[in-house]
């Protein structure tokens, strides 16, 4: 039942961050994103990967490349939001269709392995709460209508949870489960790896930065 809840609350927090405890400091958000981007790429390392190449084939090195590509491809149109980057028009009213398109796919396989590897759940809802704090930042700073970015936040915690059911309603994702897991590590290293690299100034870590990521592997690697 985790999988289906805390994906939803993870996108409530970071609405009620930046709506009720406005939450729109930029130093810590990227501390913030240090955070998630340092348990995302520890969860992946510490439990994906293990359990998906018990059993190895070399096919799945194939599909963790193809998901790596898959999250470029995708950032084309979401520019770059999965990792803290929104790029909308401050005079925009319409509906964004084209990031909440690119953002759903990648939140719906983010979905699919969590049945399975029941701590990826804590990794995604440390992702999700920084990204949904930055959606609703951004969109507020739009003249878009409160009833659409309700209903983008709405659709948009409703996709990981969607990509779970799937994942357990559909016989041939199942069977299918660790090529669609690698496929997910690779979407989950190119995140990561980004959102580390883009949270500091000129690349560089100061100690601040170093000691989040620090104490973000330290979590990962002790649930």
């Amino acid at each position: 039942m985790k999988q289906y809840l805390l994906p939803i609350l993870a996108v409530v927090l970071g609405f009620l961050f930046v709506t009720v405890f406005k939450l729109r400091n930029k130093k810590y958000m990227k501390l913030l994103l240090a955070f998630s981007g340092a348990f995302l790429l520890a969860i992946t390392i510490f439990n994906l990967l293990p359990t998906v190449f018990t059993s190895y084939k070399s096919s799945y090195g194939i599909f963790i490349m193809v998901g790596i590509l898959l999250q470029i491809f995708l950032e084309f149109f979401s520019k770059g939001a999965e990792h803290g980057h929104v790029h909308l028009h401050k005079t925009r009213t319409t509906f964004p269709w084209l990031l909440f398109l690119s953002l759903s796919i990648h939140a719906v396989l983010e979905g699919f392995p969590m049945h399975h590897h029941k701590h990826l759940v804590y990794g995604i809802v440390v992702h999700k709460i920084p990204i949904a704090i930055i959606l609703t930042t951004f969109f507020y700073e739009t003249n878009m209508p409160k009833a659409s970015i309700m209903l983008f936040l709405v659709l948009f915690a409703l996709m990981t949870p969607l990509g779970s059911f799937l994942s357990e309603s559909i016989p041939m994702l199942e069977m299918y489960q660790n090529e669609i897991s690698a496929l997910v590590i690779g979407i989950f290293l190119h995140i990561s790896t980004t959102i580390l690299f883009e949270s500091s100034e000129g690349h560089k870590f100061n100690l601040t930065k170093l000691l989040v990521i620090v104490v973000a592997t330290t979590m990962a690697y002790l649930i």
